[in-house]
């Protein structure tokens, strides 16, 4: 393997994470679960994205991502509403709609699961803990994003849409229609959301929060939920009174394939971007593992892969060890 410049792609890669998580104290024992979707369970926010800015370029405009921010966990209504206000579109909301609602039909199934939502739900589902979907998209919208996902129709005990009920989220609507479809008590249920607007909704239900924020750079302001993980590889299901995960090997999780790609020179990876599972922001941690490169040479790699606050920005770290290479990427690091 030369130092020339030349794709890096990690692939095949058999993972183990080393959870970070915060210390959780005096939560009630829950017996149901209820689950955000976009964001939360699949990775449609970078599909939402690339769509917003197609429709953006077409009218001269450039997509802002703190604009975007305060949009994650709205319905769609609220959220084209937002989007013709904020970049001053000359069409209406429904205009909007009717544009961008074919575009995400398409790209939703190429929507994946994010990092350890499948281990989670097949646990629950194999202990015959009850789990409910509570989003505030559309039921057409639910229906095409699960339709891509194998067995997941099948797990949810109830699913609630938010042309279900008369408010969506922040309102608790969504929440206390899941936990009554379920048969349960609100103050017996655990949610689990990406956004503000659903760990607040969650909250009004008088239910139990765990947030996985989407957006890292706005982490703090989740301390509202009861507790605040990286991914749902930080669960642990027996904090809350649930059976324990029964996959561990020792300290080291094994876990899903990661795949992105990356120029590699002279010892260092830049120009870092997904090709297609994922990279999200909630890939964080400790990895160890195999890692194909040109998809011609195999080597052992350890890679740390986390969120850097210190420069006065905020931006992606990866650091790692390829065989006998050193590997790094800091300001080239872009967010993906």
């Amino acid at each position: 393997m030369t130092h020339a410049n030349h794709p890096f792609i990690l692939r095949n890669l058999k993972v183990f994470l080393f959870p970070l998580t915060r210390t959780m104290n005096g939560q009630h024992r829950v017996s149901a679960v209820i689950f955000d979707l976009d964001g939360t369970l699949l990775n449609t926010e970078v599909v939402n994205e690339e769509i917003l800015k197609e429709v953006l370029v077409r009218y001269g405009k450039v997509m802002d991502m703190e604009k975007e921010k305060n949009k994650v966990g709205m319905s769609h209504r609220d959220s084209t509403i937002a989007t013709v206000k904020d970049y001053h579109l000359p069409i209406t909301p429904q205009q909007l709609s009717h544009i961008i609602t074919p575009m995400f039909h398409h790209k939703w199934l190429q929507a994946k699961p994010l990092p350890g939502v499948n281990r989670l739900m097949k646990h629950l589902h194999k202990h015959g803990v009850p789990f409910a979907l509570a989003s505030n998209s559309r039921s057409k919208s639910i229906e095409i994003k699960l339709s891509s996902q194998r067995g997941w129709r099948e797990y949810f005990s109830t699913i609630i849409a938010g042309d279900q009920v008369k408010s969506g989220k922040p309102s608790p609507d969504l929440f206390l229609e899941a936990a009554n479809k379920m048969g349960v008590d609100s103050s017996s249920c655990l949610v689990i959301e990406d956004s503000i607007v659903g760990v607040k909704a969650g909250k009004a239900a008088n239910m139990q929060v765990v947030a996985i924020p989407s957006t890292q750079s706005e982490s703090d302001q989740f301390l509202i939920a009861d507790y605040v993980i990286h991914s749902f590889l930080d669960f642990q299901p027996e904090l809350w009174g649930l059976p324990p995960f029964e996959d561990w090997v020792m300290k080291a999780l094994p876990i899903e394939q990661i795949h992105f790609r990356g120029s590699y020179l002279n010892g260092f990876l830049h120009e870092i971007s997904d090709i297609g599972v994922y990279l999200s922001g909630q890939v964080w941690g400790i990895f160890f593992g195999w890692v194909d490169v040109d998809s011609q040479k195999r080597f052992k790699i350890v890679v740390s892969i986390r969120w850097d606050h210190s420069r006065g920005s905020f931006r992606r770290n990866i650091i790692g060890a390829l065989g006998l290479h050193f590997i790094a990427n800091g300001s080239n690091s872009k967010l993906v």
